[in-house]
């Protein structure tokens, strides 16, 4: 009775875990930048005064620092391996159109892009292909305030990504 209880929260988990949306989030103006599983895992990119930035991660109650630009500080030794392990270990690479394929998977929730290139010539013969776009996509917008701006809002699930490495 207590192992079928464990297996099926295990299950149930892992189904979750499959499912749940991962959301990957950009906002320029307010420098806000993360990437987001709902209810288990937020990884933030900070600024700092020492070093250049610092990613906060909150996993379930616990949160911690990590600084991915700095150096260690002994360089780890790496060792040999001779034979036959060391001839038949290769790396997989991305190809353009499995690369492609899990673009495409993603669905952009919030979009929204607000330019001024300095010259306002340059602005005025952007309005019209921005005025299109608008059209077409919505979320553009050029200003003549010295201001740029981008929010852009990713979603995707796990299956999806994994679905879209498998299928060719």
């Amino acid at each position: 009775m207590l192992l079928t209880v464990i297996l099926s929260l295990l299950l149930l988990m892992l189904i979750y875990l499959l499912l749940a949306p991962i959301i990957l989030y950009i906002n320029s103006s307010d420098n806000d930048y993360y990437v987001r599983l709902p209810g288990i895992l937020k990884a933030c990119l900070l600024a700092d005064k020492e070093e250049v930035l610092k990613v906060k991660i909150k996993i379930l109650f616990m949160s911690f620092y990590f600084y991915p630009l700095r150096k260690d500080k002994a360089p780890k030794e790496l060792k040999k391996i001779e034979g036959r392990a060391a001839r038949k270990k290769r790396k997989r690479t991305m190809n353009f159109k499995m690369g492609l394929r899990l673009l495409r998977s993603f669905k952009v929730k919030r979009f929204f892009v607000n330019i001024d290139t300095g010259d306002c010539i340059s602005n005025a013969k952007l309005y019209p292909v921005f005025a299109f776009l608008n059209y077409r996509y919505g979320g553009f917008a050029i200003n003549f305030e010295n201001k740029n701006e981008l929010i852009l809002k990713l979603q995707n699930r796990p299956i999806y990504i994994i679905k879209s490495f498998i299928n060719k």
